[in-house]
Order: C-alpha cells, then structure tokens, then sequence
C-alpha cells in the first residue's frame, strides 16, 4: 500500500518535472495567484493592500525604466529639429535685418543729397545759359589746384568755360572731354585773374600761390596805402576771358613784416566744393542773305514779350524741378514707412523666437526634474518604509528632487 502510494507521488512529480507540463504549471500558478488576490482584496486587508501597493511601484518603475530610451531618443530628435529650425530663421532674420539697415541708410543718404539739392536751388536760381554740375575728381596738390566735372562737350562746355560756386567764381575749364572737363581753380599756380579792388577802383592781377589765398600782382608803388580790410575783390572782364562784376574774395592784410602783404582771402572754399556750375554760352546764327530771314524778324516778337517768355520757361523748369523733387520725397516717406513696417515685423519675430527660447529652457528644466525624479524619488516620496518623505506634485517634493534627495 505504501510503496503504491510512493509511485503516484513519484509519477505525478515526473510529470510536472517536463517542460511542456512546467509552463503550464507555471500559467496556473498564475491564475490561482491572481483569482486568490482578487478575492482577498474584497476583505480589505492591510497586508493586500501593501502587496497591491508593490505591485503598482514595480510595474510603474519598470515601464517607466523601459520607456527612458525611447522618450529620450524623441525627446533629443525634437529638440535638435526644432533647434536646428529656430537657428536657420536666426540667421535668415539677421541677414534680411542687415539688407534692411543697409537700404535704411542708402535712403537716408539719397534723402540727404536731396535736400543739399533742394537748398542749392531755393538759394541760387540757375539761368537758361548756367548747368549744375558734380565734381567727381578732387586733385589735392601742394601747388597745382583743378578739379573734374561730370559735364563736357556733350553738355556744351568749352575750353575758356567759367565754372561758379553760386554766384563766386571758382576758376575755369582747361580741357573737355566728352562727359567731363577739367577745371582750374583760382587758387592754382598758373591762375591770373584779371580783377578790380572796390571801392578804390583799383585794377590788379590775382594770382594763385596753391593755398586758400591769392596774391596781388602788377600794382603800382603808392597805391598800397589806399587799401583797407573791407576791401572787396571781382573780376574786370579785361581781356574778356570772365565776365566783369564776379565776386572773389575780400582783401586780408597781414602786417607781420615791416612791408605787409596784401592777399585775396577767397569767398568759396575749393576744398569744400561739391557742386559747381557751368556758364555755357548759346549763340544763334541770323541769315539775312534771303527773304525768309527778313520775313522771319519782322515777325519776332518785342524784347518785353521775349523777357516774358523767358522768365516763364525759368517758372516752369523750378516748378518742374521742384516737382520732381516732392514725387522723390514722396517715394522716399513710402520706403522709410515701408522698411519701419519691416523693422517691426522683425522685432515682433525676434519676441516670438524670445518666448520659443524661454519655452525652450522651461522644458529643460523640466526634463531635468524628471531625470532627477527617476533617481531620487525613492528617497522624497512619503511611503511606510520612508515616513520622512512628501507627497508627490508638492512644492517640498520638488525641492527634494531638486536637492538631489537631501532634505
């Protein structure tokens, strides 16, 4: 009887001892483990309880462990997506910023020659025969003074052309090309302008010496004594080279010798020119061979009526000018508006990018307190086996975590 009872046990033992039978023994365990939890936790006991407990600590631990590599390989590829993106449009911004700053100063520059134009304008009303013209060439020599235009032959400038800063005269054209001429300047070496003192009425040669003065030649012994300061100096129109009546300077005394000299102190200062104008000369040939020509002059109109004519093709070119000039200052107020709206634009941009960037930071931070959590929440979270713990989500919490656990 016992030996037949040792077989069933040994039998029965040989049976779970197989593979196949060990799982599903291992399967049933399982089951009857659950059912018996199951229905002992309708009583509500404490020790059920703790075992539910330290089953929901380690299936969170280990899912949460589980997921680190993943969250962080998402959380890694978003942010260097998203950094990668916010430093294209940083460098995008800046170089459309930098194009605009530097078109806000072009504007500003044209806006500036503009208004030196406008003011050359309402200051001094070019007749039919004088043109503006640009230096574009400046040669700066201890003794030799000229300057080059932007105007020539195409613009009718001839050699023997006189060249005026507003109403003073500057010097005279030496040489002509087709769209520039050169200029020499009174105050060069091989200048002599033949010239009369007011109010003694004296008649003299100035001639340039390279500096900001001019010196009186070719006058006689005497005379010296009937000069004072407020002398003033213009031309004579002897020699018909320039037209007589053209200011140039006043007369400057310097008595540091026993014999003083007298020189001319220019009205215009040649280092400081910009623009000049040229006095151009129209000359209308007349045929009186013919009958057409004596048809023709009996039917040109009175001096009075061609002075009328002429002061009205003047109006009409300053209104024109002037014009021209308000359309210029219009575009220009449309693009200082216009790149104003851009400036805002971008500052409006650079405050998103600002907020996306403490957005940024706000996320890392909390990144961090959830790498420190994984690691220290052990040691802050309240539970029976560490009753000097806090809750979680509290401010104490938190700043265990961030302490590193340390209370």
């Amino acid at each position: 009887m016992a030996s037949s009872r040792d077989d069933f046990i040994i039998a029965i033992r040989s049976a779970f001892l197989k593979k196949s039978t060990q799982q599903k023994f291992s399967l049933l365990s399982l089951v009857f483990v659950s059912l018996f939890t199951l229905i002992l936790s309708s009583y509500d006991f404490r020790i059920i309880k703790y075992i539910k407990i330290g089953i929901s600590e380690i299936v969170y631990r280990s899912s949460f462990i589980v997921s680190i590599p993943e969250n962080f390989i998402k959380n890694s590829f978003i942010e260097i997506s998203d950094y990668s993106t916010f430093y294209s449009d940083y460098k995008k911004n800046k170089k459309e910023l930098n194009s605009l700053k530097s078109n806000y100063v072009s504007s500003e520059i044209i806006q500036n020659e503009n208004k030196e134009l406008k003011e050359l304008i309402n200051d001094y009303v070019s007749s039919s025969n004088k043109v503006l013209a640009k230096i574009i060439v400046d040669h700066k020599s201890p003794f030799l003074k000229s300057i080059i235009i932007n105007k020539g032959s195409k613009d009718n400038i001839k050699i023997g052309t006189n060249i005026y800063d507003q109403s003073y005269l500057v010097g005279r054209v030496i040489e002509v090309n087709f769209k520039t001429s050169r200029v020499l300047l009174l105050s060069d070496l091989n200048s002599n302008v033949p010239a009369t003192i007011a109010p003694q009425n004296i008649q003299a040669i100035i001639r340039g010496n390279g500096t900001e003065y001019g010196q009186l030649k070719y006058i006689k012994e005497g005379i010296f004594d009937k000069f004072t300061v407020d002398s003033i100096v213009y031309t004579s129109g002897t020699g018909d080279i320039f037209k007589s009546g053209t200011p140039i300077g006043k007369l400057k005394i310097i008595k540091e010798n026993k014999n003083p000299d007298y020189l001319v102190e220019f009205y215009s200062d040649f280092s400081q020119l910009k623009y000049v104008f040229a006095e151009i000369e129209f000359k209308n040939e007349t045929q009186k061979s013919n009958q057409d020509t004596l048809e023709f002059n009996n039917e040109i109109k009175s001096t009075v009526d061609t002075k009328i004519k002429i002061l009205e093709d003047e109006l009409k070119i300053i209104e024109e000018s002037n014009s021209k000039f308000l359309i210029e200052n219009e575009k220009l107020k449309v693009q200082i508006n216009s790149l104003n709206n851009d400036l805002s634009n971008f500052e409006k941009k650079n405050l998103d990018q600002k907020k996306i960037i403490d957005k940024l930071s706000t996320d890392e931070d909390e990144l961090k307190f959830l790498r420190l959590n994984l690691q220290h929440s052990h040691k802050c979270r309240k539970t029976i086996f560490n009753i000097k713990g806090f809750l979680v989500n509290t401010p104490e919490y938190k700043e265990c975590i961030l302490s590193k656990g340390k209370n």
